[in-house]
C-alpha cells in the first residue's frame, strides 16, 4: 500500500481546507491568523495554498499568491511565498521540500520571492532563490501638528476594504522599481493580525499607512490615484513634532531627496527568475506576505 506523503491544492472555494490551513499556521507561526482575514473575505482566487494532510489536518504548507509586480516600471506577473513551513513534529521527513517543488511546479517559469525569517535562510536557495539586498530610506524633515487630523480608516468596515481594493488596483502604484499593483487582500492581512501601522484617509483618493515613534514619521504605504504633496499633509499625520521620515517602500516618486538608511533586516528577500534593479530598492511593507 503507497503510504507516500500527498500534496494538495486548494483555493478561495476550498472551505474546508481553508480552515485546516487557518488550524495550522498559528502553531507554527505564533503571531500569525488567517481566520479574520478569511471572515473578510479576503482569500480571493489569487491565493492558493499547497498542503500535506493527516486526517484532515494539514502538518506542512506553502502558500501562494499571484502579484502583478513592477520591475523598473515593467509589471509582470509573479508569485510571492508565505506560510512555508512544517509542524514540528512532522519535521525532518522532506514534507517541506514537497509542498515547495508543489508550489513551484504550480507557477511554471513566473518569476517567484519570498520573505524568509533567519532561521531557514539555507533552506531556499536549494530551491533556485537567490538572497536579495532590501534597502531603507529616510529623509530629515521637522513638522509640527497643524491642520484638522487625518481620519483613521477600520478595515473591519467592508466598504473601506472594497475602498482599499480600488485604490490598489487603479491608483499608483506607490513605487515602480520594485512594486506591485492590486495587493489590497496581502495589506488587508497585515491589519487584520494587527502587524500594520494606522491607516488614514486623506481623502476619497488618498489614504497613507503612517505613525509617529519618537521623533520619526513612519509612512509604510501610500495608496492614491493620482499624485500629491504628501509634505503638506504630514502635520495632519502627526500628533507630536517630528524630525525625520522613514518609509517601507521605496520613495522614488514619493520623495526624491530621501537616502538610504542602511540594509532592513527585517527583510530577507529571496528571488527566482526575477532580475530586479541594481538601484537600491524596498519591496512594500504591506504587500510582504
Amino acid at each position: 500500500m503507497d503510504t507516500a506523503p500527498r500534496v494538495v491544492e486548494f483555493g478561495s472555494h476550498d472551505t474546508a481546507l481553508q480552515a485546516a490551513f487557518c488550524d495550522f499556521v498559528p502553531q507554527v507561526f505564533r503571531r500569525a491568523d488567517f481566520r479574520r482575514w478569511c471572515e473578510w473575505g479576503e482569500w480571493t482566487d489569487d491565493y492558493r495554498a499547497f498542503a500535506v494532510l493527516e486526517e484532515g489536518r494539514a502538518v506542512a504548507t506553502t502558500a501562494v499568491m499571484r502579484m502583478r509586480l513592477l520591475v523598473e516600471g515593467r509589471e509582470v506577473t509573479g508569485y510571492q511565498f508565505g506560510a512555508v513551513a512544517s509542524l514540528p513534529s512532522h519535521r525532518g521527513q522532506g514534507l517541506a521540500h514537497l509542498v515547495m517543488n508543489a508550489a513551484l511546479d504550480a507557477c511554471g517559469d513566473a518569476p517567484v520571492f519570498l520573505f524568509a525569517n533567519p532561521n531557514v535562510l539555507q533552506f531556499y536557495p536549494r530551491f533556485g532563490f537567490q538572497p536579495c539586498e532590501q534597502t531603507l530610506f529616510a529623509a530629515e524633515h521637522a513638522a509640527v501638528p497643524g491642520g484638522t487630523p487625518a481620519s483613521r480608516i477600520d478595515l473591519g468596515d467592508a466598504a473601506m476594504r472594497a475602498g482599499l481594493s480600488a485604490l490598489s488596483n487603479e491608483g499608483l502604484p506607490v513605487t515602480e522599481r520594485f512594486g506591485v499593483r492590486g495587493y489590497s487582500t496581502a495589506a488587508s492581512w497585515h491589519v487584520a493580525n494587527g502587524f500594520a501601522r494606522p491607516l488614514w484617509r486623506l481623502g476619497d483618493d488618498a489614504w497613507v499607512c503612517a505613525e509617529v515613534e519618537g521623533d520619526t514619521l513612519h509612512i509604510d504605504d501610500i495608496f492614491a490615484r493620482e499624485p500629491f504633496d504628501l509634505r503638506a499633509w504630514i502635520p495632519r499625520l502627526i500628533d507630536r513634532p517630528i524630525r525625520s521620515v522613514r518609509f517601507g517602500f521605496t520613495p522614488e516618486r514619493w520623495w526624491p531627496e530621501a537616502t538610504e538608511a542602511g540594509e532592513d533586516l527585517e527583510a530577507w528577500l529571496f528571488v527566482r527568475g526575477l532580475s530586479l534593479s541594481p538601484r537600491p530598492h524596498g519591496f512594500p511593507v504591506l504587500a510582504r506576505t
